[in-house]
């Protein structure tokens, strides 16, 4: 298995220093919240940070000019970038706090402040508690809840508290020596137990309340505040209800459930995507409920298995062969597949490991949503990996090598074709370069005229339209030409080729094999007729499946909004001479089109503005149609 590290071309260039190409990173990089992980050529972490927009954020640090020195000492030393992706800013704050702490980056250390979140702390010792801000070890007998991203968070809880529940805040000293309210209880914010103000048994139903909000339980608190704000409002007391209207929006955001530290245990989450060849594992460390971090591996693609497959095979190794992980085995493992031999490994794990494992692929709660993050972070790496100019590079070195090309093809063009038993036909074209996806030049086209689903005539029509176009100068031919289909297809291509009279244009067809699976992929060069399967494990093969699988899914994409957009459109549109009017009267008359279509020209003729000759029309549209 292969970690998400930047690798150099197995060229002559091989033995110079490894830049890290930074401008194919970001093309491909989320403008989602996060954080993220720089590492060296060694593999080891070098800083961890959180933005708000990742890709502001990262591209910031490869800006010409205006780095601080320590700053461009950091990019001088990256070699790979990982991302893992968050809700909000907040998440991926404290999800950067965690790993601060649990890896110490140098850099982390050097150019940032690393002291500790700040908690709210209950003294449960008290025969009358106090609410205090804390910080650092928790050392004191009592309640600590957080950690919240700020101090400045922690000051407006309290306030917040203390406007609502009236628990003190003042400090042991100065309560003990009072024998007259203070300030606070004179502005309605402290009940005043210092000088008996309130009972014991008051008192502590306010403790309760504030302990309960505390930890999340304040549906009930929201309700009541809810009731009051409708009874004040109720008695035209607006001034009072928009006060309990900002209590209730406060009290929402400043203990919204944040996922990143929500339930308890230890699980680990793993999430697979494959494309184009490559598999990415995306696995998030969960311990005592608090996300500790993620890490993306891409294990080399095997024969004729699909992601459930890859991620059973990955766990297996992941936590049996290495000894260190199996040493901090979690109690459980989530899964984005539904795995096969899911109870057999939990049972082999259990078994080694001396504890009991499960693994779930179907959950809820935290642990979807933690589920989601990574399901969505192992995407964003893997279309950072594909993106990658290194590995662009192999790619197209080894389709040169395997169509035995005299040099590296710059642009390439695929073809596909999509419909449903022949309705809305729609051919797509997608072009790739030397940076990967070039989708400013991808071009879909509506295929008409033809019987429904003759793939050799929309075939021939769309690649008709495509290269009289460039014939005529308004783009660029390719060097080499895809067309997702077999020897049929082909012809087509080879065809419209030898209308248009282009030349030195190679066609090479992708078709699915005998067991119609990935990795089996027959290909047919259309100039010596040569049949050929590349290897598996081939970086060229894995570019002409990108390739073929981005052409297909346009091609879908495409037909799908044709189709829906035609169901969507009644019969009646498109005729010649019915316009929004006279549709609306028609249908006003009759009912639905259906009873249009039923009506006789007669019928249809009977109503205002409706001809003898367009009542014809109308009829012969709709039953012709």
């Amino acid at each position: 298995m292969e970690n998400n590290t930047s690798t150099a071309p197995k060229n002559a260039q091989a033995s110079q220093t490894i830049v890290f190409d930074h401008s194919s990173f970001l093309k491909s990089v989320t403008t989602k919240p996060g954080i993220y992980q720089m590492y060296g050529a060694d593999g080891n972490i070098l800083y961890t940070g959180k933005a708000k927009n990742l890709k502001n954020r990262l591209s910031s640090y490869f800006r010409k000019q205006g780095l601080a020195i320590k700053t461009a000492a950091l990019v001088s030393k990256i070699a790979s970038i990982q991302v893992t992706i968050t809700n909000t800013e907040i998440e991926a704050l404290l999800l950067e706090h965690n790993l601060i702490k649990a890896q110490r980056p140098p850099y982390n250390i050097l150019l940032r402040d690393d002291k500790s979140f700040p908690f709210i702390y209950l003294s449960t010792q008290h025969e009358f508690p106090r609410l205090s801000i804390h910080r650092g070890a928790k050392k004191t007998k009592g309640r600590y809840f957080g950690p919240y991203p700020s101090s400045g968070a922690v000051k407006e809880s309290l306030s917040f508290l203390q406007k609502v529940f009236k628990v003190r805040q003042c400090e042991d000293s100065y309560y003990k020596n009072r024998s007259r309210p203070c300030l606070q209880h004179q502005i309605n914010r402290c009940s005043a137990p210092c000088v008996n103000k309130v009972s014991a048994d008051e008192y502590h139903r306010a403790v309760r309340h504030t302990t309960m909000f505390l930890e999340g339980k304040n549906k009930n608190l929201i309700k009541e505040l809810a009731d009051q704000m409708d009874s004040a409002s109720a008695d035209l007391n607006f001034e009072t209800a928009a006060e309990y209207r900002d209590q209730i929006q406060h009290l929402q955001q400043v203990q919204a459930s944040q996922f990143i530290d929500g339930e308890s245990g230890d699980i680990d989450i793993a999430a697979c995507e494959y494309k184009a060849g490559v598999a990415c594992i995306q696995v998030l460390f969960v311990r005592g409920g608090r996300v500790l971090g993620s890490k993306s591996y891409f294990p080399k693609a095997y024969l004729d298995e699909d992601e459930e497959q890859i991620l059973e095979a990955f766990l297996s190794q992941y936590y049996l062969v290495d000894s260190a992980r199996g040493d901090n085995m979690p109690r459980e493992i989530v899964v984005s597949h539904t795995l096969e031999h899911a109870e057999l490994l939990s049972k082999a794990f259990t078994e080694k490991l001396g504890r009991k494992t499960t693994i779930n692929a179907r959950v809820r709660s935290n642990r979807a949503k933690w589920l989601a993050l990574a399901v969505e972070t192992a995407k964003q790496n893997l279309t950072g990996h594909l993106s990658n100019k290194q590995t662009i590079f192999q790619r197209y070195e080894s389709l040169q090598e395997a169509l035995k090309l005299p040099e590296k093809p710059k642009r390439l063009e695929c073809f596909d074709i999509s419909h449903s038993s022949g309705e809305a036909t729609v051919a797509s074209c997608v072009v790739f370069d030397a940076n990967g996806p070039l989708k400013s030049d991808y071009r879909r086209f509506n295929i008409e005229g033809i019987t429904g689903g003759d793939d050799y005539a929309a075939m021939h029509q769309a690649l008709t339209r495509r290269y009289t176009r460039i014939k005529t100068g308004e783009g660029v031919l390719p060097d080499v030409l895809f067309i997702d289909g077999g020897k049929g297809q082909v012809s087509q291509a080879v065809a419209v080729l030898e209308e248009l009279q282009i030349t030195n244009l190679l066609v090479v067809g992708v078709a699915k094999g005998t067991t119609r699976k990935a990795g089996f992929e027959v290909l047919f060069r259309a100039d010596t007729r040569e049949e050929f399967v590349m290897p598996s494990d081939s970086a060229g093969l894995h570019l002409v499946q990108h390739i073929r699988d981005e052409s297909h899914r346009f091609a879908i994409t495409g037909h799908k909004q044709r189709r829906d957009k035609k169901r969507r459109e009644s019969p009646l549109e498109g005729i010649p001479g019915v316009g929004p009017k006279r549709r609306r009267e028609l249908l006003r008359h009759f009912g639905g089109w259906q009873e249009v279509k039923a009506a006789s020209a007669d019928d249809l003729a009977n109503i205002p503005g409706i001809s003898d000759k367009l009542a014809r029309d109308i009829v012969a549209a709709l039953h012709n149609g």
